[in-house]
C-alpha cells in the first residue's frame, strides 16, 4: 500500500502538474505578496473578505467587526455508549450533495478510542447509519468506522489532488502518534503511515488537507510556545513525507493565549484565505467547584492568505459559552473542524458542548455567506477607501446589510484618490437592503470592462451598514 502511493506521486506526470500548480500559485498569490511593497492589491476575479484590513488603506467613522455565530439547534447528542463524555474532536466536510460527519472518544490512553460517522443532506438533520464494520459488546449494528487506542481525532478531507488514484479519495490525519489514512469512499479506512509531524506535539486535532491553489498538502498541529499552547504548519507533495514544522505567526502584539485546536480550512468561497477557528483555552479558571479539572474555553477567529502569516484582527469570542453551567467547564465549545455552506445565504459552523457531561453534544451556528466579519458604519455615517487595486471582469458584486435607512455609495477613484467622473459619489446609485450577491450600478449601469488591468481606488460611503465581501467578476 505505502510503497503503491509513494510510485503514483514519484511519477512524471506528478510533478508536470506540480510545476504547473506552481505556475497557478504565482499568478494566484504572487501580486498578492508583491503588493505588501508596492500597496496594490490584485484581486483580479477574486471574492476578498472584509476580514482584516488587508484591502483597507483608511477609514473614517467605522470599523471593523466581528460577528460571532449564531446558536441553533443541537445537531447531534453525542451520547452513544462508544462516544460518551470524552467526545471532543469532530470534523465535518460538505461531499457532493451529502455531509459527513466523523466524531472520536478520547481515554487518553485508558481504553479503546472509537470515531463515529453521520450523515445529513443538509447539514442540519443528522442520520447514524448502521455500518456492521467494528463490533462493539458483541455487535455491529453501530456507526463506528474505527477502534483503536490513540486514534483519537479523524479529521477527514477529500483529495482532489488530480494525481491522487482514487482508491485514496479521501485521507484522514489523526491521532497521537500522528497517523495517516486513505480511503475509497470515506467509510472504509487504511492505515498507511505513523509517526509523521513528529517534531510537535499530537495530543490535538491536528489535521491536513489539499489546497489546489498551493498545489501541496498542508498540515496543521499542536505546538508549545514558552509553554503556552500554539500551533504549527508543514507542507507536503505526496502526504507522506512532510517538510519540517514551523510555528505560524501572529502580528506583533498579538497576546499570546493558548489555543488549544486550529480547525483552519480554506474559505469555501474564497479559498486563498484560510480561516481557523481554534478552541481558545484559559486554564486558571474554575467557575464549577464541583468539576474534576479547570479550565474555561470558547472559540476564536484567526485568518490567513499565506498559510504561515495569520492576523487575529479580533480578541473577541467567536463560540461564546452558553448560560449552561456545563459550558463553563474544562474543554468544552471545542470547535468543529470545517465550515459548510447550509443554505442559500447561509453557513454553519459547529461545537461541543458540555464535554466530559453526560449529556455532551453538538451544537450547529449559523452566519450569513461572507459573514465571519464587515466594515460597519453606525448611523452617524463615515467612509473607508480600499488600498490601489486591480482587477479581472467588468461588474463589481457586493456582500452587504444595511438597516432601513442605511445606505452605501461607492465611488471609483483613480490611484492618487481623485474621484473618476463616471464613478462619482454623486453618479453611484444608492444601495440599501440586505444582500449577499447585488451588483454595483452608477448612473452610466455597472459596466466596468474599460478599467480592468488598471489601478483604481473604491470608497465606501456608509450609514448604518454592514460590508462583508466584495468581488470583480464578467456576468
Amino acid at each position: 500500500m505505502m510503497n503503491n502511493t509513494t510510485d503514483i506521486y514519484r511519477r512524471p506526470t506528478f510533478w508536470i502538474l506540480g510545476c504547473y500548480g506552481c505556475l497557478l500559485v504565482a499568478s494566484f498569490f504572487g501580486d498578492a505578496r508583491a503588493d505588501d511593497t508596492t500597496n496594490v492589491r490584485d484581486l483580479a476575479s477574486r471574492r476578498e473578505l472584509f476580514v482584516d484590513d488587508w484591502l483597507i488603506d483608511t477609514m473614517d467613522g467605522v470599523a471593523l467587526e466581528l460577528h460571532p455565530a449564531v446558536e441553533r439547534e443541537i445537531a447531534l447528542p453525542l451520547d452513544q455508549p462508544w462516544a460518551g463524555p470524552t467526545t471532543g474532536f469532530t470534523c465535518i466536510l460538505k461531499d457532493g450533495d451529502l455531509y459527513r460527519l466523523y466524531y472520536s472518544n478520547d481515554t487518553d490512553g485508558s481504553g479503546v478510542d472509537y470515531t463515529s460517522y453521520a450523515e445529513s443532506t443538509d447539514g442540519i438533520h443528522w442520520t447514524r447509519p448502521s455500518l456492521g464494520l467494528i463490533e462493539f459488546e458483541g455487535s455491529k449494528d453501530n456507526n463506528i468506522i474505527w477502534a483503536e487506542t490513540g486514534i483519537h481525532s479523524f479529521n477527514v478531507f477529500r483529495d482532489d489532488n488530480p494525481v491522487a488514484p482514487a482508491e485514496e479519495r479521501y485521507k484522514c490525519l489523526c491521532g497521537g502518534p500522528i497517523t495517516l489514512f486513505t480511503s475509497p469512499d470515506a467509510i472504509h479506512w487504511k492505515k498507511v503511515k505513523s509517526g509523521v509531524l513528529a517534531d510537535g506535539h499530537n495530543d490535538s486535532q491536528n489535521l491536513a488537507f489539499w489546497d489546489p491553489l498551493r498545489g501541496e498538502y498542508i498540515a496543521y498541529a499542536r505546538l508549545f510556545v514558552n509553554g503556552v499552547r500554539h500551533i504549527r504548519t508543514a507542507t507536503s507533495v505526496d502526504f507522506l513525507n512532510w517538510s519540517p514544522s514551523e510555528s505560524i505567526v501572529f502580528p506583533e502584539g498579538t497576546p499570546m493565549e493558548h489555543l488549544y485546536t486550529n480547525a483552519v480550512t480554506p474559505y469555501f468561497r474564497a479559498p486563498h484565505i484560510y480561516v481557523g477557528l481554534p478552541m481558545r483555552f484559559i486554564e486558571s479558571r474554575k467557575p464549577v467547584p464541583g468539576h474534576l479539572y479547570p479550565g474555561v474555553s470558547d472559540g476564536v477567529l484567526i485568518t490567513s492568505r499565506d498559510g504561515v502569516h495569520f492576523n487575529r484582527t479580533f480578541l473577541d469570542a467567536f463560540i461564546r459559552p452558553g448560560t449552561d453551567q456545563e459550558d463553563w467547564t474544562d474543554r468544552t465549545n471545542l470547535p468543529t473542524w470545517g465550515i459548510v455552506p447550509t443554505g442559500p445565504t447561509e453557513m454553519s459552523v459547529y461545537w461541543v458542548e458540555n464535554f466530559r457531561h453526560p449529556n455532551v453534544r453538538l451544537r450547529r451556528g449559523s452566519l450569513r455567506l461572507d459573514g465571519f466579519a464587515s466594515v460597519h458604519a453606525s448611523p452617524a455615517g463615515g467612509e473607508f477607501v480600499t488600498k490601489p487595486l486591480t482587477f479581472t471582469g467588468s461588474e463589481l458584486h457586493l456582500n452587504f446589510q444595511t438597516s432601513a435607512p442605511g445606505s452605501i455609495h461607492i465611488a471609483l477613484l483613480d490611484e492618487n484618490g481623485n474621484e473618476l467622473p463616471e464613478y462619482s459619489r454623486e453618479e453611484a446609485a444608492e444601495i440599501y437592503g440586505n444582500d449577499v450577491d447585488r451588483v454595483v450600478t452608477w448612473q452610466s449601469g455597472s459596466d466596468l470592462s474599460a478599467l480592468a488591468g488598471t489601478t483604481i481606488r473604491l470608497k465606501f460611503v456608509m450609514r448604518d451598514a454592514h460590508v462583508y465581501s466584495i468581488q470583480f467578476t464578467s456576468p
